[in-house]
């Protein structure tokens, strides 16, 4: 019952992470200053973080002419929202 809660507070937190980081890059960009690598950026949203780095390339209006982040992000996003509705319906991960 408690790995269900943790969980759910993982995803939570990497999505506010990945969200205020490309907020941070988009800053260091405009400022023409040392930028967050792409691999990174990318990998915020292949550990869970899709629905914040989504987000943050609309919001921040980041990355969104990139192929690489127009397909990544969104696949990461669908692949980890198929897996919480999974999870929420088999009653947890094991």
């Amino acid at each position: 019952m408690m790995y269900k809660h943790i969980s759910l507070i993982y995803w939570a937190m990497i999505n506010v992470i990945a969200f205020i980081v490309y907020g941070i890059d988009k800053r260091k960009a405009i400022k023409d200053e040392w930028r967050i690598s792409e691999k990174a950026l990318i990998g915020l949203a292949a550990i869970g973080g899709g629905a914040g780095a989504l987000l943050g390339m609309r919001i921040w209006h980041h990355k969104t002419r990139k192929w690489k982040f127009r397909i990544l992000v969104p696949l990461f996003l669908v692949i980890w929202v198929a897996a919480l509705i999974r999870w929420i319906y088999s009653g947890g991960w094991g």
